[in-house]
């Protein structure tokens, strides 16, 4: 079963085929088609998306100065907008109909700074649940 982190939870509904190169992509993709099929388990840290990152490096994201610890804390707002723990088996579905009710308040802390928005933005999923006035 896929191990992914708090923000995973979130930010992968909106997952429309772009990355930073296709390794990065190709295991979005599989990563994703196993979630659909399997569920999976929230973890912290390093999950299965970051495994194929360019920038994780030594065990934590090196994106950044800070990112690693911004990410961290992303992941720790995610599970708290979610109600949901580490070590917790959830199905993918089910996180699809939680978002909607929680994701102006998660677009309002971090998609008007993120790097992905232009990107998250041509998913039909996120334009649907996007506020009205952003």
């Amino acid at each position: 079963m896929p191990i992914l982190r708090g923000h995973h939870l979130i930010c992968l509904h909106f997952f429309s085929g772009e990355g930073y190169d296709q390794t990065y992509i190709d295991n979005l993709r599989d990563t994703l088609n196993r979630v659909k099929s399997e569920g999976l388990t929230i973890g912290t840290g390093r999950d299965d998306v970051c495994e194929k990152c360019p920038y994780m490096k030594t065990g934590s994201c090196q994106h950044s100065e800070n990112a690693d610890a911004e990410i961290r804390e992303m992941d720790r707002k995610a599970l708290e907008l979610l109600d949901l723990s580490a070590e917790n088996r959830v199905e993918w579905s089910s996180l699809k109909t939680i978002i909607p009710a929680l994701f102006s308040e998660w677009f309002s802390c971090y998609c008007n700074d993120c790097e992905w928005l232009t990107v998250c933005d041509k998913n039909d999923f996120f334009r649907k649940v996007r506020p009205v006035n952003s």
